[in-house]
């Protein structure tokens, strides 16, 4: 196991069994690409071998950082020295850097394949710190090996090579779910998207309750979407996309999101400017909920749900069936609001600019829904929201969490 410093190399040897060994050491000059010169060799004599796990494989020869991790941008570490423990099977490695760098990250274990690998690893980039949060599944020894670029750099290079140790395993359906960025929570992606003073920091959220609400401050020339995703929907009665409710305000954005049933989910964000057509990723959120929520959806957005719409009441997409149902709603530049259901109710707007009234739900199945008129001379409505009418109490609606 070698490490190496800017002046200092260290090779700690164990030999797997009795015996006479031959240790040859081999050099270059750090900037070279030139074959490597053997320099010297030592004779190791084990008259009693250590018995432990074999380490993992390790193409990149050294362990520890690179010994020239601070050209790399690396200041220092979380962790001292070449070994790391995970005592629980979780491990958060964090790094200061003196320029904003991106990373990416392998975990190798002998037990542990491609595919799961990634479920391990969530990590967050920001402007002067690299942070990594590690799920160790099996018992035993790790490589982790972290890469780093600048941000208009071409390639990532090898900073470092992590051994870690896991004695308690983490239990696998507690993993993160497939698919993560290397823009998990806050940082260099959302900054440069001109998100600014997130709620939430870290890229993983918990709840008892079942529901969160992520908000970061936004030019008003910005648009963010969010999409939830899980890797095994067990008993969600409506699509993951209806438990999600995106509300843009002046200087605002918040991402309410409720959910249907426990686990690990995985929040994205989306953001486009008024000069883009396309919504570009942003970050990753992570939310992991071990009670048992059942909160209902809310209601179908559809796309002339814009900046500055808000709703007030009711905040859930199943309504409950001959029942009255108080709405109040914003929706900016509006010249009438109504809701469409068994009947026709037309909205009034109070001086603070919310249309409300008392709206008869009608029989279950009925589709209610929310329209307005934005031009005084036509008679069209647009369609900004929809309703699901639903039997049953209210408990079985899902509106506890």
């Amino acid at each position: 196991m070698m490490t190496m410093s800017k002046n200092n190399m260290t090779i700690k040897v164990t030999p797997p069994t009795t015996g006479l060994f031959d240790l040859m050491i081999f050099a270059r000059h750090a900037d070279s690409q030139d074959p490597y010169n053997w320099v010297c060799s030592y004779q190791i004599q084990c008259l009693e071998p250590r018995n432990g796990e074999k380490l993992p494989e390790n193409p990149f020869h050294f362990w520890g950082f690179h010994q020239k991790v601070r050209d790399f941008g690396i200041k220092e570490s979380s962790h001292k020295g070449e070994l790391l423990v995970a005592p629980e099977g979780t491990l958060l490695l964090t790094l200061q850097t003196s320029r904003p760098l991106l990373a990416t990250y392998d975990l190798i274990n002998k037990d542990l394949d491609a595919a799961l690998s990634k479920k391990c690893l969530a990590a967050q980039a920001e402007e002067e710190k690299l942070s990594c949060h590690v799920l160790c599944p099996f018992q035993g020894y790790y490589r982790l090996s972290m890469f780093v670029k600048d941000l208009e750099g071409s390639t990532f290079r090898n900073a470092a090579n992590f051994l870690i140790r896991c004695s308690r395993p983490i239990n696998q359906n507690e993993l993160f779910p497939s698919g993560l960025s290397m823009h998990c929570g806050s940082g260099i992606s959302s900054n440069g998207h001109g998100l600014s003073n997130p709620s939430h920091s870290s890229p993983i959220i918990n709840t008892k309750l079942g529901k969160c609400n992520i908000t970061f401050h936004t030019p008003t020339d910005v648009e963010v979407t969010a999409s939830l995703s899980k890797d095994k929907v067990m008993n969600a009665k409506y699509p993951l996309e209806r438990y999600v409710l995106v509300t843009h305000l002046r200087t605002k954005v918040s991402v309410c999101v409720v959910l249907p049933e426990s686990g690990i989910y995985k929040v994205g964000l989306f953001g486009r400017s008024k000069d883009h057509k396309d919504f570009a990723h942003i970050c990753d959120y992570v939310i992991r909920c071990f009670s048992d929520p059942s909160w209902p959806p809310f209601p179908r957005v559809y796309s002339l749900w814009r900046r500055g719409c808000v709703l007030l009441e009711p905040r859930t997409g199943v309504l409950q069936e001959q029942s009255w149902v108080r709405f109040r709603i914003k929706v900016p530049k509006a010249y009438q609001a109504v809701v469409l259901g068994q009947e026709k109710t037309v909205l009034q707007q109070t001086p603070n600019m919310v249309w409300e009234g008392d709206v008869f739900t009608g029989a279950a199945g009925t589709q209610v829904k929310l329209a307005a008129k934005f031009n005084q001379h036509c008679s069209s409505l647009e369609v900004i929201l929809a309703f699901e009418v639903r039997g049953g109490s209210p408990a079985s609606l899902g509106c506890s969490g």
